[in-house]
């Protein structure tokens, strides 16, 4: 895909590697409608890249709010190109310590807001000329499960299964489903889920967002659907 004059959605734009995604996507000529909660960082990223990132407050959890946003944004003569499907967050805990109302947020936004967003973008990539692109970040915990994360394993485990039936699905339409399963990265994300905080050797945002963009130049007929990102050396440096 040549990127440039092409239509992207990315969520959880205001932070991490939603925000890389959204810079290296402009840098590239895309129009960006970048998605997240928190309006004030979406317009300082705005402030940052240009115009051509355009923010967007939403949150993905209510069906009714993406669907009245899709309708209001696009049309026949405007349809979208790449859809990013970032937006996540994990709480960690033992099972028997995991409360109901955090297993069911998980759910909402690593999942379900993954559904309601995609299920009204589809139609119109269909109807896209253009070959079309969406990718769903999910996580190494949605290959392989570990103690104190059975909550956000199974959404990023679930992600995995959505990812695959929708590649098989959306192949003969000219719309390509790639789901990259990252390991650490040096976000937010880890000063918030579990408390230990980002190190050097964790995967940098700005290169999980360079991969991303490599995999959409890639030809036409060419797809990556899975790909696994990690550190070569996953230990704090500074830890003895």
């Amino acid at each position: 895909m040549r990127i440039e004059n092409k239509i992207a959605i990315v969520t959880g734009a205001s932070s991490g590697i939603g925000k890389e995604f959204s810079k290296k996507l402009v840098s590239k000529g895309a129009i960006v409608f970048g998605l997240a909660r928190r309006l004030n960082k979406l317009k300082l990223i705005q402030e940052e890249i240009g115009n051509k990132f355009i923010p967007v407050e939403m949150d993905i959890t209510i069906p009714d709010e993406i669907e009245k946003w899709v309708n209001s944004t696009f049309s026949e003569d405007y349809l979208p190109h790449i859809l990013i499907n970032n937006a996540g967050l994990g709480y960690f805990g033992n099972v028997d310590e995991l409360s109901v109302n955090d297993w069911n947020t998980m759910i909402n936004t690593n999942l379900n807001g993954v559904f309601y967003l995609t299920r009204k973008i589809v139609p119109l990539m269909k109807i896209n000329s253009d070959h079309c692109h969406i990718f769903n970040i999910a996580s190494v915990a949605g290959l392989l499960g570990n103690p104190q994360i059975s909550g956000y394993n199974a959404t990023k485990f679930g992600l995995r299964g959505f990812s695959e039936a929708l590649f098989k699905e959306l192949r003969f339409d000219n719309i390509k489903v790639t789901t990259m399963f990252p390991g650490s990265i040096a976000t937010e994300f880890f000063n918030t889920a579990d408390g230990s905080g980002t190190h050097p050797n964790m995967l940098q945002a700005k290169d999980v967002a360079d991969t991303l963009i490599h995999i959409l130049e890639t030809p036409n007929n060419f797809l990556i659907n899975e790909i696994t990102l990690r550190p070569l050396n996953p230990k704090n440096p500074d830890t003895k």
